[in-house]
């Protein structure tokens, strides 16, 4: 018992300690010009990221989803990912300075918006929709860009495994983006409570799920969250796919695309493995046409560290 309290008690100063030493960089990152932050963030994520073990796994993902490029262009967009990732880290700094889209007025900026007439219409006519996304770009923007259109969407995230980060990042998160709801044992009740009330959600649908669908990414096994295409059955909602690009100039364009076709099974049913199947060919997609852009340092076909060091 003393031993168990003495390693619980190590491992959650280590976490304390590396979440002040993240949170003491951001605060460092506050001291500059926001594009000045991002690309000091960017430059130091593409240098620390190959030192660290994540790298050999990143390099792997794109081995083994891009067997037809050659190694020179692997390494180039596993240093993009970095950078990528380090810049996503820099904008939470900058995320009230860096949105600055106006529907009523939407000349773009910064942050340019496809699909406006789709924001629009939700907006305008209420019902119950789900609209999901990746881990592309800064994903971050885009429930910021719903509540701008007055969308009270109910956003599913997962946090961080750092205790101490999870509540900054959620504190953060709730200033900015309307209700947030943890993944845990009963986050899918006060989703399908929320799209019972003719109110929208939203979902990330690229993370590993070690109890989901059997399911193909890149041509390779995964397991695939079931939830989504769950609460489709159940509720017969439409579905919109969302994500975010980064342009040149620290600019980035959200896109919301139509709403999809659900497959469905002979008998009008709502097929839940061939739509878990469908959005994960519209994630890889997205990660096709912008490989740099995602996080390819998560173990998405659960590698094991034993076959990659």
């Amino acid at each position: 018992m003393v031993v168990t309290r003495l390693v619980l008690a190590a491992r959650n100063t280590k976490q304390w300690l590396v979440a002040q030493f993240a949170f003491g960089l951001l605060n460092l990152l506050k001291l500059l010009p926001a594009d000045g932050a991002i690309n000091f963030a960017d430059r130091f994520a593409r240098w620390i990221g190959p030192k660290t073990s994540r790298h050999t796994l990143t390099l792997t993902n794109l081995r083994n989803a891009f067997p037809e490029k050659p190694e020179a262009e692997i390494q180039a967009i596993a240093l993009d990912a970095w950078g990528n990732m380090g810049r996503l880290a820099a904008e939470y700094v900058f995320l009230d300075r860096l949105f600055d889209f106006d529907p009523a007025r939407p000349t773009p900026g910064r942050i340019e918006v496809s699909g406006i007439p789709l924001f629009v219409d939700l907006r305008d006519n209420p019902r119950p929709f789900i609209v999901f996304t990746a881990h592309t770009g800064n994903f971050e923007l885009l429930p910021v860009a719903g509540a701008a259109f007055g969308l009270d969407v109910t956003v599913l995230f997962r946090p961080p495994n750092n205790p101490y980060v999870a509540e900054k990042v959620f504190e953060f998160r709730r200033e900015r983006m309307g209700h947030l709801v943890p993944s845990h044992a009963g986050s899918s009740f006060t989703l399908a409570r929320k799209l019972d009330a003719g109110g929208p959600v939203g979902v990330l649908v690229d993370q590993k799920f070690n109890k989901g669908l059997h399911t193909k990414f890149f041509g390779r096994d995964v397991q695939t969250n079931p939830l989504l295409a769950k609460l489709v059955r159940q509720f017969d909602c439409e579905v919109y796919p969302a994500r975010c690009i980064r342009l040149p100039g620290n600019r980035y364009r959200l896109e919301l695309e139509p709403a999809m076709a659900v497959p469905r099974k002979e008998n009008g049913a709502v097929d839940v493995d061939a739509t878990a199947q469908m959005l994960n060919d519209k994630v890889e997609q997205w990660v096709r046409e912008y490989p740099g852009q995602w996080l390819w340092y998560h173990d998405r076909w659960n590698i094991k560290r034993s076959l990659i060091t």
